[in-house]
Order: structure tokens, then sequence, then C-alpha cells
């Protein structure tokens, strides 16, 4: 196996994990169902896509190993992502000096990474993506495989049994009837290296999901969704806490693990050379933190309410059973609802009439459009309908004349999703606050630059 390989496989690799990781989050019930495992391995290893796509044809394996395990380091999110990047680790460790790379290679690569994620994890716990990963590595050591490929097609083959059993293993799992996410993402990301190993076929992204997109309600009435696992009182140590330590000379990683473990749970510490991937639960980040402080300089925040994240992923569920419901009911009414999707900040609904206006604002993006104007005012409830349509956690609705304004309003109270009215008056000024949207900005900041755009357009 060549390095340019290797640098494809990550390539498939993240972008398969990418096209599955609504299926990942959906499972995500251990160690807390908060519902971002998938998002967490997709973002995990795209940081080593994005490094090794820029390498050259002709670099080794053990660059292409190097680059993707230091990318992954950076780059790791949650407690699945620093697994992830420590199994990486260990690859770069066994393919260290080697141009090129055979079945034996790939199966010491492995043992090398199960070692490193097991000694990194503060209380290994089988039926998780470690349970799947040892038990791949195990079997492609006893199997005795000369040929890469075929050695690869095996690893799969016992990841995927070990993940099928994961349930049998972690009683969370069995009792929310899914396997676990953190396996199920390493088995995308396995499938996705064999895809440029057997067929030399990376893996495309999947094109980027229509707006109007509904999440699938699979899941809905599942235990991921549901308290019966664990109450939102049982998270004692609430913020998932992650950073970078940019080491001082001397620092001591296993003196600042003893205190996350003295402070939190679901500890992973990683280091190379230059810093130091910490990542714990606790119930006092500022503590961690300003602690941290003396072993280097901080960068790469990221602490989350868990806490938050549990009870938003709860009332998703909520929304998934009403979807499935409204979807089987299949009224035939204009707007059918849709459960909110946590990964989607904001959606449109306009109010227009005739199919050239409302061609016009779906064209600049507006989810759903409500017919009406001056002759004809759509009613309140008319508008929540077309509100909860849109997969989204806050809506901007523009009524588009001064006569709607009211009842957009009033649909404020009654939604079950955030709803910001921007006064819009004319079809002109809604236009105008279309094209002033910025994905990258806050609902504040979009609010008041669409209505200041808005309010220079003349009324008559």
């Amino acid at each position: 196996m060549k390095g340019s390989v290797l640098r494809d496989a990550f390539i498939s690799a993240a972008n398969n994990i990418s096209n599955h990781k609504q299926k990942v989050n959906a499972l995500n019930v251990f160690p807390v169902p908060d519902g971002d495992t998938g998002t967490n391995m997709s973002m995990t290893i795209s940081a080593a896509k994005r490094e090794v796509q820029l390498m050259d044809s002709k670099a080794t394996v053990a660059e292409v190993s190097k680059t993707a395990a230091g990318a992954l380091l950076r780059g790791a999110r949650g407690n699945s992502g620093v697994i992830l990047s420590l199994l990486f680790r260990g690859f770069s460790k066994a393919l260290q000096g080697k141009k090129t790379a055979d079945a034996k290679d790939l199966v010491q690569a492995l043992e090398k990474g199960v070692e490193g994620a097991y000694k990194a994890v503060m209380k290994p716990t089988e039926g998780t993506m470690l349970t799947v990963a040892r038990v791949a590595s195990e079997e492609a050591a006893a199997s005795g495989i000369a040929d890469a490929v075929e050695l690869w097609q095996l690893v799969c083959t016992a990841a995927q049994r070990a993940l099928d059993n994961t349930p049998e293993q972690l009683p969370v799992l069995k009792k929310a009837g899914v396997v676990d996410a953190g396996g199920q993402g390493l088995v995308y990301i396995f499938e996705g290296m064999l895809s440029v190993f057997k067929d030399n076929h990376i893996i495309a992204a999947d094109e980027a999901p229509e707006k109007s997109a509904k999440l699938s309600t699979s899941g809905a009435g599942k235990g991921v969704y549901t308290d019966d696992l664990m109450k939102v009182e049982d998270i004692k140590n609430g913020y998932c806490t992650q950073f970078l330590v940019n080491k001082n000379d001397g620092a001591s990683s296993n003196k600042l693990r003893a205190f996350l473990e003295s402070n939190g749970d679901s500890v992973v510490v990683i280091e190379d050379d230059e810093v130091i991937n910490c990542h714990v639960h606790t119930a006092d980040p500022g503590k961690i933190v300003s602690h941290a402080l003396q072993y280097g300089y901080l960068t790469n925040f990221k602490i989350e309410n868990m806490h938050e994240q549990f009870l938003s992923r709860q009332a998703q569920g909520e929304g998934l059973k009403k979807q499935a419901a409204a979807e089987a009911a299949d009224t035939g009414n204009e707007f059918t609802y849709a459960a909110v999707d946590n990964d989607r900040a904001f959606g449109f609904v306009a109010v227009a009439a005739g199919e050239g206006l409302k061609a016009i604002f779906t064209d600049l993006g507006a989810d759903a459009v409500v017919s009406g104007g001056q002759t004809m005012n759509p009613s309140t409830a008319d508008i929540v309908a077309a509100v909860q349509s849109v997969p989204a956690k806050t809506v901007f609705v523009l009524p588009n004349n001064k006569n709607i304004i009211m009842a957009a309003e009033q649909a404020q109270g009654i939604a079950d999703r955030t709803i910001v009215v921007l006064s819009t008056r004319t079809i002109p000024q809604g236009i105008t606050a279309m094209l002033n949207f910025d994905p990258d900005a806050s609902e504040y900041e979009n609010a008041t630059n669409m209505m200041q755009a808005a309010d220079k357009v003349s009324l008559e």
C-alpha cells in the first residue's frame, strides 16, 4: 500500500462518517445521551482530511499517517473524537519510517492504536468503540492474512460483528434498542477506508441536503430520546470540557490527567511533543481551566452544557413522534409538521401572493411561503403551520405586509420553536431582507442587519 492510497483512504473515511453522522448521533446514549457522537467523530477525522488532501501523491505511508495523526490530535472533539485520534496515533507510531505498508503493518498499526486508546481512557468500558476496535484488531492479528485488502475486509467484518454485540455488553444500549454510537461511527470510518483499499474509490461527500429536508423519524419513540435511560438530574458532571494545552517545558500530562480524574469523569488525555488534548466531564469547568494554565497556554476551547443538550434531545424526540404522526395522517395540508433539527440553526417563512413571488422567495432561501397579501391576510394558524414545517431551531418570518405583522407576532407564543418576526411591509423589503442574511452571524445580528437593510427600501 502506497502513501497516496492511505491518503485517499482517510479522505474516503471522513466523507463516509460525514454522510452518516446524523444516524450516529441518533444512536448516542453512552456515556451521556447528548446526541453529538457522529458530529464529533466527523469533525475530528475531517481535520485529518483537510491536511492529507494537500499532500503530494509521492508521500510515504509514514508521512501520511503522521500528518493525519497530528491533525486528529488537534482537531479531536468529544470523548469519541479523542479516542478516534488515539487509534490513528497508534497507526502513525506503527508506520513510522515506512514508505509502504503491507497486511502485517496494518495489523501492527491496529494493535498499537488499540493499546494506546485503552491506556488513555480512565475507565475503559466494554460495549463501546474501544471494544469494536479491539475485536477487529484481535481478529486481524489471528487471521494470518497476508493480503492487505483481504485483511481490511476482515477488519470491517469483525468490527461490524463486534458492533452488533455491543447491546449485550452494555445494558443501557440494550434498553434503548441501539448499538454503540462510537462503534457505529468507527465502522463507517473503516468501511470508507476499505472502499479505497479494495476498489480505489473515494466515497464522495454527500451534497448539502435540501434546506427543507426533514429528520428521519426512524428513531421516534426509541429510548435514546426519552428519560427512561437517564434523567437530567442524573448528570452530575454537566459540562463537557475540552481544550488544548500548548505545553510549557516540563509539563506533565500525567499530573494533569490525575487532576482531571479527581474533578470529573469521562477523562481522556492525549499528547504529542507540543500539545496536550484534554477531555473531561466536570461540574466546574472554570476550576479545570484555571488549573490547566500552569501547564501551558490554552487554545481550542469547547465547553458544552450537557443538561441543555439532553433536554434539547428529549424535545427533538417529542418532535419526531409528532412528525411521524403527521406523516402517517397524510392530510394533504400544504405544510406538514417537522421536528426541529438541532444542527439547523435558521430557517425562513415568507408571505407572498402568486407563484411568481413564491418562486422568488424560494430561490432566495425561504423554506416555506404562505399565500397571502394585501387582500388575503393569512391567519396566525397558517403562519404557525408554515413555521413548524421548517426543521430549524430559529425561524425568521417575513410578513411583507403591515396587516400581517400582528398575526405573525402572535405565532411567537404558539410555535414550538423560536420565531423572529421581521416587520417587512412590502415584497421589496422582504426580498432585501433575505438578500442580507448572513449564515455566520447570530440571530440578533441577522435580525438587526436584515431589518436595517429592509428599512432603506421605499414603502411606496
